[in-house]
């Protein structure tokens, strides 16, 4: 599989899309980057996903694959030979891909964006649900390493990359994610410390100035 094509449609700022870097990363897999202007997207990216038409995109062997926790979990199939993600037991895959859902649902949705987007009650409550999921995912996370135990896995993939936009959710909310889930803190630290992750995730100071213009773009402020 050296010489196989692989090719990704991202977006640099994009949690969803750092997932689909982050695996390719953990898997060593050379692949062809295209960077999408998501104002004014390519034929190529509407051609490939013409239902959701958003990033990201892979394309192995011509074959588009498209939903970022769809891609992690086909990048995990097509090479299982390193730094295999999902766990091999049955149950704790289903955990897994639960906890993938809850993080897709309740960490990454519409109204949790409101902690950076929204003013007053809609963000309090916005915050009160942003962090109330953390917790929950603090209670997961427990003494272990990583969700996926000693080593990186399915879930971890799925979640570090909101690492980069945590620092615009407390910059905006006035909160302190360290103060609120000081396990979850440390986690996203321990796994910054793998190249893997800090090469794949994007600076989060430059995260916050792209939110700002986001913001004066759109109005939220």
């Amino acid at each position: 599989m050296e010489n196989e094509e692989v090719v990704l449609l991202d977006f640099w700022a994009s949690p969803f899309g750092t997932r689909a870097r982050f695996a390719l990363a953990l898997k060593e897999i050379n692949y062809e980057h295209r960077e999408e202007d998501l104002s004014n997207k390519s034929d190529f990216l509407l051609k490939t996903n013409p239902v959701h038409k958003q990033i990201p995109v892979l394309i192995h062997e011509e074959k588009p694959v498209c939903e970022s926790l769809v891609v992690v979990e086909y990048i995990d199939e097509i090479w299982p030979h390193k730094s295999p993600l999902l766990p091999l037991d049955p149950y704790q895959r289903a955990t897994a891909r639960f906890w993938a859902d809850f993080i897709e649902k309740k960490i990454c949705s519409l109204e949790t964006r409101k902690v950076w987007t929204g003013k007053g009650e809609e963000q309090e409550a916005a915050k009160k649900v942003f962090v109330e999921g953390l917790k929950l995912l603090e209670g997961e996370l427990g003494n272990k390493a990583y969700f996926g135990g000693k080593n990186i896995g399915y879930v971890d993939v799925v979640l570090v990359p909101m690492y980069s936009w945590f620092y615009t959710y407390e910059k905006c909310g006035n909160f302190s994610f360290e103060t609120e889930c000081p396990k979850l803190a440390a986690w996203a630290r321990r796994c910054m410390e793998l190249e893997s992750v800090s090469k794949s995730l994007p600076d989060q100071e430059k995260i916050y100035e792209y939110a700002l213009q986001l913001k004066k773009r759109f109005g939220f402020e």
